[in-house]
């Protein structure tokens, strides 16, 4: 049995980890794994007791009472890592070649206990090892899509696009959309902000347009919005704070790149499969 623990769920928001997770669910249970799922600032004593023996895969984990932190380190358990949290300012990018001062690093014990720190690229693995110093990370380099999800970006890949920039609307501030905008701008070039709560709506809108440009403040620790572009055959304009950039799938577009996250699909299970 796998016991999974995140912040959130994607009934609940949206963003790249919880979709990537929502999929690694299904594809589990697909597989015969039983699942339970418990939201962080849920999770009791009781409840680590009562699954002592499963397989522990733990997610975003920033509401997770350190007191219930402890009590996973004598289990079995992965941290399945979205950005990073083992550092107090949840930004690497803010020190020289992003090594954090050590005082600043947090949850050193979490990652150290792990049986594997799943990262989501080489980018991301580089980072966390430089930081933590420990041998047990493991880059998986991709995300998880379902093969609906990659069925319909083949779908917006064939459509014609316009000559038109895509920019993430975001208010959130580590996103830059402010300075996707001035980049626009200072290099003249005509720019529509794009954004959607609805999934496929929002895949439609950046698969619309000839490139997109994001710019993030934070090191993206694969950039699932950008590997989506991608898919969908859309140019990109970036800085160096994506993990995407790190993995020698990058350079593919189109059908060839949706073949390598079809082929995530088994590999990043069965390297989750292996580690238990």
């Amino acid at each position: 049995m796998f016991v999974y623990i995140s912040d959130y769920f994607a009934d609940e928001i949206l963003g790249g980890g919880e979709l990537n997770d929502k999929e690694l669910l299904l594809i589990l249970m697909k597989r015969g794994h039983k699942i339970r799922k418990y939201k962080s600032n849920t999770v009791t004593e009781k409840i680590i007791e009562e699954h002592k023996d499963a397989c522990f895969i733990i997610s975003n984990f920033v509401f997770l009472p350190q007191h219930i932190m402890a009590l996973l380190y004598e289990k079995k358990y992965i941290i399945y890592e979205h950005d990073h949290k083992y550092v107090a300012t949840r930004n690497p990018a803010l020190y020289k070649d992003f090594v954090c001062p050590k005082q600043l690093i947090v949850n050193y014990e979490l990652y150290k206990n792990a049986k594997a720190v799943f990262c989501q690229s080489n980018l991301h693995k580089q980072i966390i090892t430089k930081n933590l110093e420990l041998n047990n990370v493991i880059s998986i380099g991709g995300n998880l899509w379902s093969i609906e999800d990659l069925e319909y970006m083949k779908t917006i890949l064939q459509k014609e696009k316009q000559n038109i920039c895509s920019i993430l609307e975001s208010n959130i501030n580590h996103k830059n959309t402010i300075g996707a905008i001035e980049y626009c701008n200072k290099n003249k070039i005509s720019y529509t902000l794009i954004k959607s709560n609805n999934y496929y709506q929002f895949l439609n809108l950046l698969g619309s347009n000839k490139q997109f440009c994001f710019l993030p403040k934070t090191p993206e620790t694969l950039s699932r919005v950008v590997v989506e572009a991608r898919m969908m055959g859309v140019s990109v304009i970036a800085n160096k704070l994506l993990g995407a950039t790190s993995e020698q799938w990058f350079e593919l577009s189109g059908i060839e790149l949706i073949n390598i996250m079809m082929l995530k699909r088994d590999q990043i299970i069965q390297k989750i499969e292996d580690i238990f």
